[in-house]
């Protein structure tokens, strides 16, 4: 069954968030009752969703092209529209494409394919559900495709709980009907140039089902969880006053030995934590502000107007004003676009094809980040941090 983007509901242990849940199983029960909230981010990422299905339903369920040029159209006029947005859809369009050839060349069938199908997951979660974007089925194998449209964090397929569910909801479709023995789960992330799959036996994900994920859920659905604060917490409901994640950070010099200078291992220790201790204080200052201009109080705090810039009211009459004594060219400053704006504008494959032998990235500032960061590590000796201003 296909599922309309703008009525999809969130289950209470929903797939998304069961990187959080099966971790922090005391997180739902403290999200009862707080409404979803969205953002610009996440609705550009829904109508990513909705175009590519239109590109789908053209290539594989018959719709005819003059219906999905006239549907086009109207996309055109979505706020989120961009030549952009529509070549990185495009790009993840032909990636499935790609897989879906691959499934026919497994077998002489044809494959089964689904577009936004409703999973129900409930065997392993109770009352939970998800939608699959792309699932192919063919000569033993099954593979959910997930697109993911973010570009600030990359997100692999790997040990990803959210893709593993969707896979045990949709070989609860298959396995009764058909000789499932893999599971493959696929991320395509188009705007990080991102593809990683997960293959597992269909045994190895429903062991993985039976004995991590469901008594986990049950815990986390009898409120009967533990709190396990981490990086998990960024999307958590409660993330600004979880008294947990509070005291994991406060307490953090507790866990120093030398009372008066810190070591190297303490160092990196820190140097692992400062990112998410940042990010803790600012959700508690953004909540208490939220709060405050809503009318409660903390004691000690006031809100007061922050700084502002002076802005035109009215620039046709400032320059109707100025035009006796200044030429209209010395009050009016012209230039091209950006580049990210002009991706937007013109598309990033028409940027790329013409103009890339007029565009240069220098190299970036140093940044300390974690051995597990895929960038090249820079090389001191050669002199490689100071030819960076």
């Amino acid at each position: 069954m296909s599922v309309n983007h703008s009525e999809r509901g969130h289950a209470l242990l929903s797939a998304s968030g069961a990187h959080r849940w099966l971790v922090c199983t005391a997180s739902p029960s403290m999200e009862k009752g707080i409404a979803d909230t969205t953002s610009t981010f996440a609705e550009e990422g829904t109508f990513a969703h909705e175009l590519s299905e239109l590109h789908f339903a053209h290539l594989y369920q018959g719709m005819t092209k003059r219906k999905f040029n006239a549907e086009l159209k109207k996309r055109k006029q979505n706020e989120y529209y961009s030549e952009e947005l529509h070549d990185y859809v495009k790009e993840y369009v032909d990636q499935v494409e790609e897989h879906i050839n691959e499934a026919k060349a497994r077998a002489d069938t044809e494959p089964t394919l689904m577009f936004e199908e409703q999973l129900d997951l409930s065997t392993y979660v109770p009352e939970s559900f998800g939608t699959g974007d792309v699932i192919v089925y063919n000569g033993g194998v099954l593979e959910i495709i997930d697109l993911k449209f973010g570009k600030g964090i990359e997100v692999s397929a790997i040990d990803n709980p959210q893709l593993r569910l969707y896979g045990l909801g949709a070989l609860d479709i298959f396995d009764m009907i058909e000789d499932v023995q893999e599971v493959a789960m696929t991320i395509i992330q188009p705007r990080l140039n991102n593809l990683s799959t997960e293959r597992l036996p269909v045994e190895d994900l429903k062991t993985w089902g039976e004995d991590y994920v469901r008594p986990r859920a049950e815990e986390a659905w009898n409120e009967e969880g533990s709190f396990v604060p981490g990086e998990h917490c960024r999307f958590c409901k409660v993330k600004h006053t979880c008294k947990a994640r509070a005291n994991h950070y406060l307490n953090m010099k507790n866990k120093l030995k030398d009372p008066n200078l810190l070591s190297s291992d303490e160092i990196a220790d820190i140097l692992f934590e400062a990112d998410a201790v940042q990010k803790w204080a600012k959700d508690v200052q953004d909540y208490a502000l939220q709060q405050a201009k809503d009318g409660k109080s903390f004691e000690g705090w006031k809100v007061v107007e922050g700084r502002s810039r002076r802005t035109y009211k009215d620039e046709g009459k400032i320059l109707e004003l100025l035009k006796d004594e200044h030429d209209e060219d010395e009050l009016i400053e012209k230039k091209l676009l950006s580049i990210s704006k002009l991706e937007k504008k013109i598309g990033k494959k028409t940027v790329e094809e013409k103009l890339k032998d007029y565009i240069a990235k220098p190299p970036g500032k140093p940044a300390l980040v974690p051995e597990s960061d895929k960038r090249p590590e820079m090389n001191s000796a050669d002199n490689d941090f100071d030819t960076i201003n």
